[in-house]
């Protein structure tokens, strides 16, 4: 194949590297050593990640986790346009601004869809394991050319712009990877199990409506708790989608998976320890309410909610 999800991963772990070395460089940056050396660890595991034993990667994550909660990942100082020079900019090109963003969804789409089974030569254009991150993936360069064209800048402008969006993000960027990885730990760990027991032993699960309400905002409440999706998923999903949903109900494992999702995601929309989705966005837009982003969505994710128990108890034996 040509545009792997491994080709992916390379281009990840390189850009981070660069941020890495740019930082390390950086002689202005207040914790220059211990942040270039948090973003030099987090290339290595997408650079590298194939060839490590499970024991080093783990202790990767383990002192990229030190790093960060001893407070030595900090932002560095980046060289920008002045504030004229900016409006400036702006005004010139308009709405024209937004073209390259959207670039990232019209192409995952049509890789995902239209483009799934193109070959050139004997080769597939994308992985079609893992199609539809293979198709962000190269929508995300495709938008770097884009920008770069509509802009006049180069691509190294575009790099030293992904260092000043990583800095911002600082090391909530990890999240997603750090509690995906924690979802699976508590899976393993037998937590799936134990959330299976009580809820046999104290929520009336013979009730089908009460089991399809119960995994929903279950899916929400750990996300809530965890802060992504990824993590609640299959300690819910094993302990009440599994055994209760699709052994008792005989209900559909795509369509309990999907909404399953979809009720977690409910629960990223309220809570805080979805740092990089909810208080990076007040930071970087500097709300004077740090929770301003969770109250604006709260209203969206609980009607959610409710519409996903409604049609997961109607389309689960679909």
């Amino acid at each position: 194949m040509i545009f792997s999800l491994h080709l992916l991963y390379l281009l990840v772990g390189l850009l981070l590297a660069f941020v890495a070395l740019l930082t390390a460089f950086d002689r202005d940056h207040p914790r220059r050593i211990t942040s270039a050396l948090f973003w030099g660890l987090y290339a290595t595991v997408y650079l590298a990640g194939d060839f490590m034993a499970p024991a080093v990667a783990g202790a990767v994550m383990i002192a990229m986790a030190l790093l960060a909660g001893c407070g030595l990942v900090k932002p560095g100082k980046h060289g920008t346009l002045d504030e004229g020079a900016r409006r400036a900019s702006a005004a010139r090109l308009g709405n024209r601004l937004f073209l390259p963003a959207l670039v990232i969804p019209l192409v995952t789409v049509l890789g995902a869809t239209l483009l799934k089974d193109v070959h050139i030569g004997e080769f597939a254009l994308f992985d079609k394991a893992h199609l539809t991150l293979a198709s962000l993936g190269l929508g995300a360069l495709l938008a770097l050319g884009a920008a770069c064209w509509l802009t006049r800048a180069s691509p190294v402008q575009g790099l030293r712009e992904a260092r000043r969006l990583v800095d911002a993000m600082s090391w909530a960027v990890t999240l997603p990877h750090m509690l995906a990885v924690l979802g699976l730990l508590f899976a393993e760990a037998g937590v799936g199990k134990a959330v299976a027991q009580v809820t046999t032993a104290w929520f009336a699960v013979d009730s089908r409506f009460a089991a399809v309400a119960l995994y929903c905002i279950g899916m929400a409440l750990f996300t809530i708790i965890m802060g992504n999706g990824f993590a609640a998923f299959p300690v819910i999903a094993g302990g009440i989608g599994v055994p209760v949903l699709i052994g008792q109900y005989d209900a559909n494992p795509a369509v309990m998976a999907a909404i399953g999702m979809f009720s977690a995601y409910c629960g990223t929309l309220m809570t805080p320890m979805a740092a990089n989705f909810n208080i990076v966005p007040a930071a970087l837009l500097e709300l004077p309410d740090k929770n301003a982003v969770i109250k604006a969505q709260i209203p969206t994710a609980l009607p959610l909610l409710a519409a996903n128990i409604v049609l997961l108890y109607f389309l689960m034996n679909r």
